[in-house]
């Protein structure tokens, strides 16, 4: 008994070392097998760095507003007795827009003509009767300043006529009416808004820090998100203080408005152009790498062969469209790595896929 448990002990010791050699062994062959591979090279799309030249701006929201643009208000309350516009109809200066029930006011010049009209006769006969030794200088002074008198009250009367009817104060396009025929009106009550689209302001503001890149004059570009609209203008206001709230200053330019495609009150982003800038070295987005330890940029390097990179760790600078500057880490003739960097690391073996053409653009906004 005690010979056969001694001889499936041995047996048992047998196999459980051999399945543990047996690991031991299969773990080195992968380790040797590993060791002994050689990775492909990871396919990606360079492009060499050039010096180009830069133009660089400051970028802003504005708001358009019209060159001339008011809320037509009536000035004297009334009875509406004719509305002389339509939507949306181009009206020219001088234009009768809005007619208000003026009876009483015309009675009441004729009234003051007539009494005008007696006054300048009693002056006359005051005069003729002094000339001829009958009448007095105290008389013809009277009479005098009653005609004077009834001389103003019929310019009154006049403008209380004349607040009547409503004309249009500049040419433009007046929007829709807000008072209806029959409708009796106040004085102060806004009957419709006249906008001059000719010519357009687009307001916006900027940080402080940019105050001193902006100057009367300077030139500025603007653009829609609705509607592809662009269009150029300059500077022609800068406010002189800066809004202690928000640390920012108000700026105006006057932009061109073809085809009165751009409304008051509608969004514009703007970019102020500032002047361009020489052998600036810039990058395309896409090649930076960003992470906590910094930014980077996979620079391709000879290995005797074939290539390697080396991750570069760089200092940008500003942006625009889809190009950034790199002040620092890259020179002109690098060539950079600008898609694949997320199969690359340090050192790693590549072969420039040719193809994608990737021209490098001349120069960036």
């Amino acid at each position: 008994m005690a010979k056969r448990l001694f001889i499936a002990i041995i047996l048992l010791g047998l196999v459980v070392g051999g399945i543990v050699w047996f690991k031991f062994f299969r773990d080195d062959m992968i380790a040797q097998f590993m060791a002994g591979r050689v990775p492909p090279p990871v396919p990606v799309t360079v492009q060499t760095v050039e010096p180009v030249t830069w133009t660089p701006g400051i970028d802003a929201v504005g708001t358009a507003i019209s060159g001339r643009g008011v809320d037509l208000a009536i000035e004297s309350g009334g009875l509406v007795r004719a509305i002389g516009f339509a939507s949306n109809e181009r009206v020219s200066e001088g234009q009768v827009l809005l007619q208000i029930n003026d009876d009483s006011e015309r009675a009441a010049l004729a009234a003051a003509e007539a009494a005008l009209g007696v006054t300048q006769t009693e002056a006359l006969r005051a005069a003729t009767l002094t000339e001829r030794g009958v009448g007095t200088a105290n008389s013809v002074e009277t009479a005098q300043a009653q005609e004077q008198s009834a001389r103003a009250q019929v310019a009154q009367v006049q403008t209380a006529l004349d607040a009547k009817t409503l004309t249009a104060p500049f040419e433009g396009v007046i929007g829709i009416p807000r008072v209806e025929v029959g409708q009796y009106v106040s004085p102060g009550t806004i009957y419709a808004t006249l906008q001059d689209l000719d010519r357009m302001f687009v307001d916006f503001t900027v940080p402080e820090q940019q105050i001193g890149a902006l100057d009367l004059g300077r030139s500025v570009s603007v653009s829609t998100d609705v509607g592809a609209f662009d269009a150029s203008g300059r500077i022609t206001g800068i406010e002189p203080q800066v809004d202690p709230r928000t640390r920012l200053v108000s700026v105006r330019a006057e932009v061109e408005n073809p085809g009165a495609r751009l409304f008051p009150g509608q969004f514009l982003r703007v970019r102020v152009a500032l002047p361009a800038e020489e052998g600036v070295i810039t990058v395309p987005q896409t090649a930076v790498i960003s992470s906590l330890y910094g930014d980077s940029i996979y620079v391709v390097k000879p290995d005797g062969d074939g290539l390697k990179v080396e991750q570069v760790f760089v200092t940008l600078g500003r942006r625009s469209a889809d190009r950034i500057e790199v002040v620092s880490g890259i020179a002109a003739g690098d060539q950079i790595v600008t898609s694949g960097q997320n199969r690359l690391s340090n050192q790693a073996k590549v072969v420039i896929d040719t193809s994608v053409d990737l021209s490098s653009p001349a120069a960036s906004e």
